[in-house]
């Protein structure tokens, strides 16, 4: 993350110090609430929820000035396979990365997570940020999409091109229908997106982290369920934060494909957040060359590079954990196959291990 204006009062010119210390959750997210550049992920409550469920060590670095907070980074100890463990900011996130007021704070957390790493024989720690960190290895695998909301239904439906625009009129002559609400729809979401996730050959999550996003933001984390003659056959798990509308885990019913299911959605949920007032919206990470970047791009979006970076400390070169990567390309295959009820078991299991 880029350096950002002063924290107000913060005094100048005095040491940083840096430490693992948690702040209470109003401490860490009235720091980062005050900072621009500071995303839905640098809250505390993601790294609570995400250490807890996927049993990562929860490392919230604090840097302070004169007693001053002037820097957060959150981090966590991750295992990697076969053996070893890593340092993430922030693990399971699109975005990351210290918030600092300046780059002598932005130095200093690196400095430390550097130490924390050769302390405990990690082979790296990873920064997810939007904006790059000097001198650091870089890997330009992943992009995010970002759009305004246009404040009318009409100026949104025409940002949209001409096929995108088409199954989404698909979708609402076929019957297609929107609700939206919490922890009463996590049931319905989590069978369809195991199932979709199943089908393209990735790790499930445990539905105990979805219902740990719902515990720790209640206000910030809604689900939007589409259904057809009743029957739920879409659904995505939706990030609020400032002005922006995060759709983040979503799936669908292969067989409703032909419904328009997966543009009807996401074009529900744009409506809902400009009807409420929301600004932007973030249509999230996906990898160059993929079904997904694909996707967001016929919907207009236009891609914005990730700036995710490794300081290599007990090793020599980027990790490549993507399914691009040849060496998982049968154990994919093998996932797409796999029962529906065995994947839900073992998903869990192994998505921590790919943050």
């Amino acid at each position: 993350m880029l350096p950002e204006p002063p924290s107000e009062r913060a005094p100048t010119g005095a040491p940083v110090i840096v430490r693992e210390e948690p702040l209470p959750p109003e401490g860490w997210d009235a720091y980062v609430s005050g900072r621009p550049a500071a995303t839905f992920f640098h809250r505390i409550g993601w790294l609570r929820a995400v250490s807890r469920v996927c049993r990562y060590r929860a490392i919230p670095l604090v840097a302070r000035r004169e007693g001053t907070v002037v820097g957060v980074l959150p981090l966590a100890v991750v295992p990697t396979l076969p053996w070893g463990r890593s340092l993430v900011s922030s693990p399971q996130a699109v975005y990351g990365g210290p918030i600092a007021d300046d780059e002598t704070v932005v130095a200093a957390l690196v400095d430390h997570a550097r130490g924390i790493a050769n302390r405990l024989g990690a082979g790296y720690v990873e920064y997810r940020n939007l904006a790059p960190l000097p001198n650091l290895a870089s890997k330009d695998l992943y992009v995010t999409f970002r759009r305004a909301i246009a404040p009318t239904a009409e100026e949104n439906m025409a940002a949209i091109p001409r096929n995108q625009r088409r199954s989404i009129r698909i979708g609402i002559k076929s019957g297609l229908t929107a609700e939206m609400g919490g922890a009463e729809y996590l049931d319905e979401f989590f069978g369809i997106y195991s199932t979709s996730v199943r089908n393209l050959g990735t790790p499930v999550f445990p539905r105990a982290l979805f219902a740990a996003f719902l515990e720790e933001f209640p206000a910030e984390t809604r689900i939007l369920v589409v259904r057809r003659g009743g029957r739920a056959t879409a659904a995505v798990l939706t990030f609020y934060h400032r002005e922006e509308v995060l759709p983040y885990y979503g799936g669908s019913l292969r067989e409703e494909y032909r419904y328009g299911v997966n543009d009807f959605m996401y074009w529900s949920l744009l409506v809902d957040g400009m009807q409420r007032g929301f600004r932007l919206f973030d249509f999230g990470r996906s990898k160059r060359g993929s079904g997904s970047f694909e996707f967001k791009r016929h919907w207009g979006f236009e891609p914005t590079q990730l700036s995710y970076q490794f300081d290599l400390v007990g090793r020599r070169t980027v990790p490549d954990l993507s399914p691009k990567n040849p060496r998982f390309s049968l154990a994919i295959d093998a996932w797409k196959r796999m029962p529906l009820w065995l994947s839900r078991r073992l998903g869990p299991a192994l998505v921590r291990y790919f943050p």
